[in-house]
């Protein structure tokens, strides 16, 4: 059975099935994932250690290092970072791309369990994957001004989180801010003395006093009863009449020598909304969850709670925004692109149902890659939502050449039966779609073969696309025909292009005839075109990924480190006030103490989550350059760096969070940091290089308090019970719980003013000898102020600083080109320092040289399916060569638009690879079959005549089709600027050389060799 029988005999199967896939594909899209990025398992896992409160060199010591040696015996391990702090670190580890990070991450835990015991008693760790799951999708404020923060913490934990717990697809919902009840059992010291009680006795009684346990079991006849001790205590009260002591001379209890009464656990993190004291609550997702699902259950859930009176709700944060604003700017390129598609088809073809077929078909093509996505696991993210709308132009070009090859073999007068003539014409250009469809399609291939970040997002882009190119080109082959024959009635239209020379045609006939009178014309074209693009190579700014205006933006500060918390509160104040004064923004969250990414916790360290307007009139980068500006003048006292959600995301993620990353090393480590303020101060003159850091993190400042054991004899005690004598003081002993409704409360014993402790204080500390008599802490220590040690980072065990900064104003590779430029000056570097770049730049290189490869692997698959299809050499040869030559307008596009040269826009070029060998497939293999019959300028001629209007065609609806994205046009649709602007440029250029350049070089190749041509196929 042949191609126009099958088709026949099979129309009506063959409709019914692309109904029913389009139909499961509108249904997969309703229960598809939706997220910002795709489900990616990034190789990296963090490890955070404590460990006291140890100086820093000794936590490397006693804890880092042996915990790194641990990890690195984890198979599959590339690098090892650490930044060892007081008694805590952060260890992250990178792993190579494809592996099962679930298995992996639990190796690590393994590891470091088998290591936990030869490390310093108390230390304990977390093990947490990184992935796009670690970030929230949604998060909110309360504020009261009734509530007192434990009231309000309690609500968020104990109201809040059960009523959203139920969430199909929610993970967790974490609470931060806010204060936690205890009770505080504050002993007096003069009172505790005079019955002569010590605060280890105090703190045993509170524990006695207040249990619960099972002490055997009775058998009593035919039962048997369980014995339980229970003097569980329910209330403030009752833990006040705990016997402390009793004996002849009296009882004394709990309330006899301390005060009892309701507190809050020491908190060192403070957390605002809009200025005020709040408390924050984060919802996460599942690893396979529907972030915009979650996010839209989360607001029916707390659109129906009763809040308090008195406590506002605020959403700071919504993740779900940006996919759904970037899923409707997908809606309308489409709707755009099927409108102006309809206008090229109207304006050609002057028939509206050859529109309707359009209407049709280009949905359907779309529904059915979504079931494509659904099958192979994906999601809708910023890419695969991209991937369709770029797809849609592509879509639209398979439609549209078989439409018109239809329209050309019947719709012509003279026909008798148009319709009879429809398949048939579909089966003679077969071949030519078939070969076309594969040249775009091929390029895709080696794109889905890339690892790392741009692998990853690549991948996404990638599938989505060639789903919709396969699908596509299925429908041109076998579907198109059966409605072109059901919709359009050949009796009452005939093409309109039928026995008539239109203006196009004639321009296009003078012009080529021009050119094969005098080829030396095509130097004069091709010259300029090349300098000029040579030039652009040189001028266009170069970055990583696409900047999208996000409408909010992240802002890490640093305060001086030592400052006191209520310190680093007025400076934020000030911050604040200048948020509030930038009329772009709606809201900002603060975290003081801790950050979004998980960052190694500092009170002077923390970080700003700060919403725009949704119609805000400045840009979000002219708004984070105008914040940066008034913080650098009015608050010098603070550091910010500055970046949009999905940079610091990507940047927390693969642990390189900042554009450039100067990585110093040394023989000796005491070189680095003298080395790293040198190279920071350095790079800060250079234009463009903003938010310089030396990467010298100070802790806080401390007191070295160093007891003399001599001393301590004297006294009857040993230095170690001094220590813990001044720990209890100062922070206090957890002795027991008191259980309430719906908690645990701790109950803490301490000293009265614990929290309020000054230097002079502390040395006047009592301290209770063995013997019962009390002498003041300064008798056996001295106490010495002592400023604060700087953060020990360690790259594959080796000590490293790294300086870092952010680029503004300019692009990533002319600003590290500086930056080497500064470097490699005589002098800048110590002898025994060497240095590498890191950050996103290394990322941004290592993109780059993966695209390169996948740049010539698609030239290589080119050429190999042009030799397939014509068994000829110089064919393929001309066809590669003017597809390369549209490749140098990418570069003078991006020059011209101002946007950078970023992996979406190498990936747009590689594209364009495909797409021009496809447009020039349409024009040889007319040639190829003209050349059978004609002499060899007249198939070059009639070739090039008869693939005029298809190929402008095809160019206008890709070109049109592709605007909405080249002029970002809606929010997210930055991501794919860059690729359209590339595909477009290469359009643009490629159209006049197919139609022009192709026949004449063909020409030029066939000279002395006659009517013959050396191809076997059409």
């Amino acid at each position: 059975m042949n191609f126009v029988h099958l088709i026949e005999h099979h129309a009506r199967s063959l409709l019914c099935i692309a109904f029913a896939l389009a139909v499961a594909g509108l249904v997969a899209a309703f229960v598809l994932p939706v997220g910002l990025f795709p489900q990616v398992s990034f190789p990296r896992v963090v490890v955070d250690l404590s460990s006291g409160d140890r100086p820093a060199d000794q936590t490397v010591l006693a804890v880092t290092r042996p915990v790194e040696e641990a990890i690195r015996s984890v198979p599959g391990v590339h690098e090892v970072r650490s930044a060892s702090s007081r008694g805590s670190a952060q260890i992250s580890i990178d792993f190579g791309w494809g592996r099962d990070m679930i298995a992996t991450t639990l190796l690590v835990d393994s590891a470091i369990a088998q290591a936990l015991p030869k490390l310093p008693t108390g230390t304990t760790y977390g093990v947490r994957r990184m992935d796009p799951t670690v970030f929230p999708i949604i998060s909110y404020a309360l504020t009261s001004d009734t509530l007192t923060p434990n009231q309000l913490r309690d609500l968020a934990q104990f109201d809040i989180v059960p009523v959203l717990a139920p969430i199909a697809g929610l993970s967790r919902v974490d609470v931060q801010g806010g204060l936690i009840d205890e009770v505080h059992v504050e002993a007096d010291t003069h009172k505790l003395n005079e019955y002569g009680i010590g605060m280890n006795e105090l703190v045993a009684a509170v524990t006695a006093g207040n249990s619960l346990q099972a002490v055997g079991r009775v058998q009593d006849r035919d039962k048997l009863f369980l014995v339980v001790s229970n003097s569980n205590l329910r209330s403030i009260d009752e833990l006040k009449n705990i016997v402390v002591r009793g004996d002849a001379a009296g009882v004394v209890r709990l309330s006899d020598v301390a005060d009892v009464g309701p507190g809050a656990a020491p908190f060192w993190l403070r957390v605002v909304e809009d200025g005020k004291p709040a408390v924050l609550f984060n919802v996460y997702e599942q690893p396979d969850g529907n972030a915009v699902q979650i996010a839209k259950d989360v607001r029916a859930r707390l659109a129906t709670f009763k809040l308090p009176d008195g406590v506002k709700l605020a959403n700071w944060y919504d993740q779900s925004t940006l996919v759904l604003e970037s899923g409707a700017s997908v809606r309308d390129a489409v709707i755009i692109g099927l409108i102006l598609a309809g206008i090229v088809l109207f304006v050609f073809l002057r028939n509206v149902r050859v529109m309707l077929i359009a209407v049709l078909v280009v949905p359907a093509t779309l529904t059915i890659t979504v079931l494509v996505l659904s099958v192979f696991g994906m999601s809708f993210n910023i890419m695969t939502l991209g991937g369709i709308a770029a797809a849609v132009g592509l879509v639209i070009d398979d439609m549209i050449v078989i439409v018109e090859h239809i329209a050309r073999r019947a719709g012509v007068p003279g026909v008798e039966d148009g319709k009879a003539a429809v398949l048939p014409a579909t089966r003679e250009f077969l071949r030519p779609l078939t070969g076309s469809s594969l040249a775009t399609l091929i390029v895709f291939l080696p794109l889905s073969f890339m690892s790392g970040v741009t692998g990853s997002f690549s991948k996404a882009l990638a599938v989505t696309m060639a789903a919709a190119l396969m699908i596509s080109y299925l429908f041109a082959a076998f579907i198109v025909p059966i409605l072109a024959r059901y919709f359009i009635d050949f009796k009452k239209w005939h093409d309109p292009a039928a026995d008539r020379d239109d203006w196009l045609s004639r321009t296009h006939g003078r012009l080529l005839g021009r050119v094969f009178a005098k080829p030396i014309i095509l130097l004069g074209a091709i010259v300029p075109l090349l300098l000029i693009g040579a030039l652009a190579y040189t001028r266009v700014q170069s970055g990583f990924m696409p900047k999208v205006d996000e409408g909010g933006f992240v802002m890490d500060f640093y305060t001086k480190p030592g400052t006191s918390l209520d310190e680093t509160e007025r400076e934020l104040k000030q911050i604040e006030a200048i948020l509030k004064e930038q009329p772009e923004v709606e809201t900002f969250s603060r975290r003081t103490g801790t950050g979004l990414g998980g960052d190694l916790g500092e009170p002077h360290h923390g970080d700003f989550f700060v919403r725009l307007k949704p119609d805000h009139a400045r840009g979000t980068e002219e708004v984070m350059a105008a914040v940066l500006e008034d913080i650098q003048k009015n608050v010098p006292g603070v550091d910010i760096e500055l970046a949009q959600l999905m940079e610091d995301l990507i940047g927390d993620l693969t642990a390189v969070p900042q554009p450039i990353e100067v990585q110093l090393f040394a023989e000796d480590p005491a070189k680095l940091i003298p080395q790293a303020k040198k190279v920071a101060a350095a790079i800060a003159k250079i234009p463009g290089v903003v938010e310089i850091k030396d990467g010298v993190m100070l802790a806080g400042d401390g007191i070295d308090m160093k007891v003399d054991p001599v001393k301590a004899a004297f006294e009857g005690i040993t230095p170690d019970e001094v220590s813990k004598a001044v720990d209890v003081a100062i922070n206090g002993a957890v002795a027991t719980q008191l259980p309430q409704p719906n908690k645990l409360i701790d109950v803490r014993v301490r000293m009265p003013r614990a929290m309020d402790l000054h230097l002079e204080d502390l040395a006047d500390l009592p301290i209770r000898a063995t013997d019962g008599h009390i002498f003041p802490l300064k008798r056996v220590a001295t106490l010495t102020p002592v400023s604060g040690e700087p953060e020990i980072k360690r790259d594959n065990l080796q000590p490293m600083v790294a300086v870092t900064a952010r680029i503004e104003g300019r692009g990533m590779g002319a600003a590290v080109a500086d930056v080497e430029k500064v470097l490699k000056q005589k002098g800048m570097l110590a002898t025994g320092v060497r240095y590498e770049m890191g950050g996103l730049y290394r990322q941004q290189q290592i993109a780059f040289a993966s695209l390169a490869v996948v740049f010539i692997a698609a030239l290589i698959a080119e050429l190999v399916l042009l030799l397939i299809l014509y068994e000829d050499f110089w064919l393929p040869l001309i066809i590669v060569g003017t597809s390369l030559l549209s490749t140098t307008a990418v570069f003078t596009a991006l020059w011209i638009t101002g946007v950078e040269l970023n992996i979406t826009a190498l990936m747009g070029m590689t594209m364009v690879i495909g797409i021009a060998t496809e447009m020039a497939i349409f024009y040889v293999s007319e040639y190829t079959e003209l050349a059978h019959t004609m002499p060899l300028r007249q198939a070059l001629f009639e070739a090039s005549r008869n693939r005029l209007r298809p190929i402008t065609m095809t160019t206008l609806a890709a070109i049109l089709t592709l605007l909405p994205l080249a002029f970002a046009i809606g929010q997210g649709s930055g991501i794919q600027q860059p690729l359209a602007i590339a595909i477009i440029a290469g359009l643009i250029v490629q159209y006049p050389l197919v139609l022009l350049a192709v026949p004449v070089l063909i020409g030029l190749a066939q000279r002395g060799r006659g009517n013959r041509t050396a191809v076997t196929a059409g």
